[in-house]
């Protein structure tokens, strides 16, 4: 039985590599289709008149592209801590159900159950897009879409998950197949998503892929920390 302590470590250092990892893939794939983005969305600016393009517009600018930059591995981490500590506490209470001979093989097959189910699936129905798409007044609504879609895709997984448990070994499937279900009925009822796509397409679609790309680091990378650690330490 792991004591209290190390399960915490094992967690926060589990979720903090991780959240490095991600913050270094974006840093290194995402950011340069931000650069493109954000460089379209200052265009708008000055034909708009909104800005003026003038010398002060640009040190602005680069002083907070810098900095935002700079944090992104920072705000990685805080991210991979906060969702490290979830997984962590989803693996503990479901790692002897989990398939696997080993805690390495388990917490990937948890790892990317969760990057199904809470990432891929929402993404879906809500693809993360550039920030020149999208109207400023509807970035709480968007939020909120999204987030009420991975909390519904969570309540999922949980209640067709305990069902299949009860259900005779030959049945088992059933649970899967009322996930299927349920999950579909969501995607085609939730609203659309209310902003259009108004910039070149190649670039959001690009843009989408090395989102992806970038999560997707996340939970492999978290997936074979814990359960390395978790072999260690589960002795």
């Amino acid at each position: 039985m792991m004591k209290g302590y190390i399960f915490i470590l094992i967690v926060l250092i589990s979720g903090s590599l991780a959240g490095a990892i991600h913050g270094t893939v974006n840093f290194t794939i995402v950011e340069p289709y931000l650069d493109q983005a954000i460089g379209i969305e200052n265009q708008n600016l000055f034909a708009s008149g909104e800005e003026e393009d003038n010398p002060q517009f640009w040190a602005e600018y680069e002083s907070y592209r810098i900095w935002q930059k700079s944090g992104q591995v920072l705000a990685g981490i805080i991210l991979g801590i906060a969702m490290g500590s979830l997984f962590g506490i989803v693996f503990a209470l479901s790692r002897n159900s989990l398939p696997g001979k080993n805690d390495v093989t388990k917490s990937l097959i948890l790892a990317g159950l969760m990057w199904l189910t809470i990432y891929i699936i929402p993404f879906l129905k809500y693809p993360a897009n550039p920030p020149t798409v999208g109207d400023g007044e509807t970035v709480m609504l968007r939020a909120i879409l999204y987030v009420s879609f991975i909390v519904l895709s969570g309540i999922g997984v949980v209640i067709f998950y305990k069902l299949s448990r009860k259900l005779q070994s030959n049945k088992k499937y059933f649970g899967l197949i009322g996930y299927i279900v349920f999950i579909s009925v969501i995607f085609f009822v939730m609203p659309e998503n209310p902003d259009e796509v108004n910039a070149p397409i190649n670039l959001v679609n690009e843009f989408r892929l090395m989102s992806v790309l970038g999560v997707s680091s996340f939970w492999l990378s978290v997936g074979i920390i814990l359960g390395l650690f978790w072999n260690k330490f589960e002795k």
